[in-house]
């Protein structure tokens, strides 16, 4: 059995203030190229596959031309989703029982009722059986009538809810078992504050959203989403793997990729390793995403076509608005600007160029920034009001 493993579409997320469907469209382009290669049995799409609740039509399209195109390259392949935290979990149930008919399972709701257990997909390949269970993200409040309550009458935590859910469930551990799943797991031993979390990911106040990994135990191998880095939960056979696009600055430099999974036969004995290969097919985006750091002089000579975060380490002040052009001239996909002082970097903002080195910015340049249209009669107004007012503070 060969399945790919990925997550955390976020289709429709911007990148700071650019739009990144070209470049999801060219990295789903990419994906599907991969399944025409290896064939894989299924794929398995754990959460997150829009960045908002209600997406656009364009994301919806955008979607919608991934998972044809993915038919298309493995004709014969199932095709499994779950929704994310970012996700409407009735948005992505909608057709869930027709769907399944065309071999396309789209899970976005967990269970609720009683007597509801996750969904579980069968295949069969040589060697037997192998079950996806396919559990959504879950909130506490909306599984309360599964997994109970405290003698308070109030919602389990996350951990405690999670670990209720899934040992409901009648996994067959003599079968190879799968798990889908959009949750904040914690390898054993740690704490979730020694877990690198990405700027593009939404946390929780506290991080009460953390499971401990030893409610996935009884699985060959946990398909997860939510954490954007590639990550894995303790083995090769419990891991995030991570977004497909670099949805953050904080991102830069990572190497994402499909996981692909190939499992042989499970007998009694046998350790992971010996029925289990993991292997990570590298997906080269149309733009990566770069942090370039130095003088004015020095970063303009790195000049590229990629997605850039300048940050400027000049001593020196520059006129800004010949700073900000020269640095738009080499980097069209500029996505902000920064000024690093000896103490701390400046949040300069979206594309433009507006602090000092750790000192207040100047409020005239403030103010044109937020206005660039402005003509020079305006500019004079505008500065004779800044005057006024500093003359009367």
């Amino acid at each position: 059995m060969k399945f790919f493993h990925i997550s955390d579409l976020h289709i429709g997320l911007k990148l700071i203030n650019r739009d990144l469907e070209e470049d999801q469209k060219y990295i789903f382009g990419k994906i599907s190229d991969l399944a025409a290669q290896y064939k894989p049995d299924a794929v398995v799409i754990a959460g997150d596959i829009y960045d908002k609740a209600v997406p656009s039509a364009d994301a919806v399209r955008v979607f919608d031309k991934f998972i044809n195109d993915l038919r298309k390259a493995v004709p014969d392949a199932a095709i499994m989703m779950i929704s994310g935290n970012h996700d409407s979990a009735q948005r992505v149930n909608c057709f869930r029982g027709l769907l399944s008919r065309q071999n396309v399972y789209m899970i976005g709701v967990p269970p609720v009722n009683e007597d509801d257990h996750m969904e579980k997909v069968t295949l069969r390949d040589a060697y037997g059986n192998v079950n996806f269970y396919l559990l959504p993200f879950v909130r506490p409040s909306m599984v309360r009538q599964v997994v109970g309550t405290d003698e308070n009458g109030n919602s389990f935590s996350y951990n405690e809810t999670l670990h209720r859910l899934i040992a409901r469930e009648d996994v067959d551990t003599s079968e190879r078992n799968v798990l889908v799943s959009h949750q904040f797991y914690l390898p054993a031993g740690k704490k979730a504050g020694d877990i690198e979390r990405m700027d593009s990911e939404t946390r929780t106040v506290g991080n009460i959203d953390e499971v401990t990994a030893d409610a996935i135990s009884s699985f060959d191998y946990c398909a997860l989403g939510h954490i954007h880095k590639p990550m894995k939960v303790g083995s090769d056979f419990a891991r995030y793997c991570g977004t497909p696009l670099c949805s953050s600055v904080s991102e830069a430099g990572q190497a994402k990729g499909v996981v692909m999974v190939e499992m042989t036969g499970k007998t009694s004995g046998l350790d992971k390793h010996d029925y289990i290969n993991t292997t990570v097919l590298p997906l080269e985006p149309l733009r990566q995403v770069k942090v370039i750091r130095g003088t004015l002089d020095e970063v303009l000579a790195d000049k590229c076509d990629d997605y850039v975060s300048v940050v400027l380490t000049d001593k020196v002040e520059h006129d800004v608005f010949d700073m900000k052009d020269r640095l738009h001239d080499a980097f069209p996909y500029l996505l902000e600007i920064r000024r690093e002082s000896e103490r701390h970097a400046t949040d300069i903002g979206d594309s433009d160029l507006a602090a000092g080195t750790g000192t207040a910015p100047d409020p005239f340049e403030l103010c044109c920034l937020f206005y660039p249209e402005i003509d020079d009669d305006y500019r004079k107004i505008m500065s004779d009001v800044i005057n006024s007012v500093k003359e009367a503070t």
